[in-house]
């Protein structure tokens, strides 16, 4: 039913005992939001579910509330979209939290830490668990409402421009790797660079770093970089999950009817399914694509995955022993992750596996007709 007549048929009163607040209806006016992307609109899977979010509120709310969707750079940089929205330069943004480390460690955990949760495990703790309790409280601090707006499943593990076969061979090494994994990186020898999407292949190109890792083939082969760096890694050891966030400013928030806060939060959610469901599609035809034009896939040796495991652990140790946030935070989401990694164990990990590598139906030869 279109939902104008709907309204008009249910009658106030019935609005009214749905708990749904007429007012901004009432008043006629358009509410007007911008918000800030951290992200280049060339990429239209990561960017684009900014305009999915956008275009879902519009329609929910018919027309009454819409918001402009601006790209990393185009009202503040890339970097600046906190401060914008703790500040209220813009009513919201959609970024990935890790980026914002620097602020308080406590902001990766939002996202991705190097050995973290799955995107189905960060779903279930954010919806399920005790996530978004957690993450609501500490975003208190600077004047923010999250939402979980995207995921991108598990990331591969970059590009390079030469074969990294053990720990020696990241020694020195110059890498753009986003947020937080960078820490452990640096850990194991690398030397992290923090640099947006928009500017990655300029760095590679000129050789202002050695190495770089964005999300998988989808978005990696629309940036270039197999025309820089040949060799492809995976697993993206740092993101295994990463979670995208719709930021709020507060006082924007509460300045809306219960209708609109409704509307927002079923948008997000829309949009944090979509950008899992485009992704998952699409990358499969584009790893194919740069196989076919020479990218040379390779797998992380396992002592390169258990140094940077023992490394990630330790640090976990040191945050909690100094940044109370991280550690009221973490202690709820690594306890999350001891027990969805139990449960998996019987369940996705041996269903996977059967059917990525071991279905005998895979080589046998078709049945005769009779």
């Amino acid at each position: 039913m279109e939902r104008r007549q709907f309204i008009k048929n249910a009658g106030i009163a019935g609005i009214l005992a749905a708990g749904v607040a007429p007012a901004a209806h009432a008043q006629g006016a358009t509410i007007r939001w911008r918000l800030a992307s951290s992200f280049p609109k060339a990429l239209d899977t990561i960017f684009g579910a900014a305009d999915v979010f956008a275009k879902k509120v519009k329609e929910a709310s018919g027309g009454k509330f819409e918001i402009s969707v601006h790209a990393g750079g185009e009202l503040m940089p890339p970097f600046g979209v906190v401060d914008g929205v703790q500040q209220g330069t813009v009513e919201c943004a959609h970024t990935a939290p890790y980026y914002f480390f620097g602020k308080d460690e406590t902001f990766a955990i939002d996202c991705a830490i190097p050995f973290g949760l799955n995107s189905r495990q960060m779903t279930a703790w954010m919806y399920e668990g005790n996530g978004m309790k957690l993450l609501r409280e500490f975003y208190k601090n600077y004047n923010i409402v999250n939402f979980a707006m995207g995921n991108t499943g598990a990331q591969m593990g970059g590009w390079y421009r030469k074969e990294i076969k053990s720990l020696a061979d990241i020694k020195g090494l110059k890498m753009r790797i986003g947020g937080f994994g960078g820490k452990v990186l640096e850990r194991i020898g690398g030397v992290p660079q923090n640099i947006p999407g928009g500017e990655i292949y300029q760095a590679l190109e000129k050789g202002t770093i050695d190495a770089t890792e964005w999300v998988g083939p989808y978005d990696d082969e629309k940036l270039g970089f197999n025309k820089v760096a040949k060799y492809y890694y995976y697993p993206g050891w740092w993101e295994g999950g990463p979670q995208l966030s719709l930021y709020v400013n507060n006082k924007a928030w509460e300045g809306l009817s219960a209708e609109n806060k409704a509307i927002v939060e079923a948008a997000a959610s829309h949009a944090h399914v979509t950008m899992q469901a485009s992704y998952d599609a699409k990358n499969p035809a584009a790893l194919k694509r740069l196989v076919a034009a020479g990218a040379q896939l390779r797998p992380f040796s396992r002592e390169i995955l258990k140094a940077a495991h023992d490394a990630a652990m330790a640090l976990y140790g040191e945050l909690s022993a100094k940044n109370p946030n991280w550690k009221k935070v973490y202690e709820d989401y690594a306890k999350f992750r001891d027990d969805q990694h139990m449960w998996f164990r019987f369940t996705e990990a041996t269903f996977d596996n059967f059917m990525q590598t071991g279905r005998e139906d895979k080589k046998a030869a078709p049945a005769k007709k009779k």
